[in-house]
């Protein structure tokens, strides 16, 4: 079995430490270094290493002497946002195959760097997206791709997730979001819905992003909460980002996405996944696949069957579901979100071995980071649209299709 060497810089217990603990569990990755500006979190990380039976990897508080030093085949980035470009960069040139952890961009120059880097190189790039391997968002592509929902008009997506309690104990806990909700107004953290998004809808292969609009909330559930919790020296701190952001964004080909941030209002997890197309709907919240046809009569008045509609989307599941969701042992089912970090680090780390295009490469991570700096624009000119930039150059006209698994095997 060909194995590859992987470091990790970022070993933060929300997510760099979780990502380290995931590869623990994939016999074709060997864990050999490990970089943390906190030495405590290496020691943590070293532990759980020795805890499951695996060799002691070799550590760096500096991510510049990993990268000179480390004898590794792959690095696995999962810093704070603000780090990720310049991090990923570096890597990069010294020729170290990249997985970079998701968030979103701060410049358009950040974004060109990471393609003009990538270009110049060669070396493999990923971005670490895992909601596109997640069970809804993979069974609705096919089902796109089949044609059952006919032609897509408009897709949809959220990251809704009461973050109150991480950020506001961003210092004790040493996170970055903190910082980021005091100084920033925009959607901060696009890619989660926006990624499987992207993929239905051909974005960089043949379909592309051209313009948003950005429009934000006041900003009152981290004060609010802040003070419920008596931390007092949250009294003078205006916190700029909104609790709710609404962007929309108009693709070459007609469609419309729409993204909704939510994370410093009390409610529950939610990534409000829904393609709508011509023929049909599909809708992550509810469980629910609509193909044009029954009908019911309320009030005399015809309507969709919506009691058929509701929770149907299991009962697509034999027939569209690829078949590495068919196959998860209950063991992966409690491995990383449900199962879908550990089939985004396997697909990773097999096209580092054996030398494949990355399924989320450096152009899709371009196009979907940039919408952060961009929202930030258009929230702060009053909603004022925003072109998005072409980052393949004109290749997306001709570039093909590329789902993050083979929906066929």
């Amino acid at each position: 079995m060909k194995k590859a060497r992987v470091g990790f810089i970022g070993l933060g217990p929300t997510r760099g430490y979780a990502l380290m603990w995931l590869s623990c569990q994939i016999e074709e990755m060997e864990i050999a270094a490990l970089c943390d500006v906190y030495p405590d979190r290496i020691q943590a990380a070293q532990d759980y290493l020795k805890e499951v039976g695996r060799p002691e990897a070799y550590e760096y508080t500096d991510y510049r002497q990993f990268l000179k030093e480390a004898d590794v085949d792959a690095v696995i980035i999962a810093t704070p946002w603000p780090w990720h470009v310049d991090i990923v960069v570096e890597a990069l040139k010294a020729g170290v195959a990249v997985g970079c952890e998701v968030g979103g961009g701060y410049s358009e120059e950040d974004c060109w760097r990471l393609v003009r880097t990538v270009e110049e190189t060669g070396t493999p790039f990923m971005f670490l997206e895992n909601c596109c391997y997640d069970k809804a968002e993979l069974l609705a592509t096919n089902m796109t791709r089949k044609g059952l929902f006919g032609k897509i008009v408009n897709a949809s997506g959220a990251y809704c997730h009461d973050l109150r309690e991480e950020i506001i104990t961003g210092r004790e806990k040493r996170h970055y979001r903190l910082d980021q909700y005091i100084a920033r107004n925009c959607e901060n953290y696009p890619t989660h819905e926006l990624g499987p998004i992207a993929k239905v809808l051909n974005i960089n292969r043949g379909n592309r992003m051209l313009s948003l609009v950005s429009v934000g909330s006041l900003s009152a559930g981290l004060k609010e909460y802040a003070k419920e919790k008596g931390r007092t020296e949250f009294d003078d701190v205006d916190f700029k980002q909104s609790d709710i952001v609404h962007t929309v964004i108009k693709c070459a080909g007609g469609e419309t996405i729409h993204l909704k941030l939510g994370t410093t209002l009390p409610r529950f997890y939610d990534r409000a996944f829904m393609v709508e197309g011509t023929k049909g709907f599909f809708n992550q919240s509810i469980h629910a696949v609509y193909i044009d046809e029954g009908k019911e009569t309320i009030c005399g008045d015809t309507y969709p069957n919506t009691k058929k509609a509701l929770g149907s989307a299991e009962t697509y599941e034999e027939k569209y579901l690829p078949k590495m969701w068919k196959e998860i042992k209950p063991e992966e089912m409690e491995q990383g979100h449900g199962g879908m970090d550990l089939f985004m680090l396997r697909e990773f780390v097999d096209c580092v071995i054996h030398k494949k295009e990355m399924p989320i490469d450096v152009y899709d991570a371009a196009a979907w980071m940039c919408i952060s700096y961009l929202s930030e624009q258009s929230i702060a000119c009053g909603g004022a649209p925003q072109p998005i930039p072409d980052f393949t150059r004109g290749k997306w006209i001709t570039r093909q299709p590329k789902d993050v698994i083979d929906f066929d095997e």
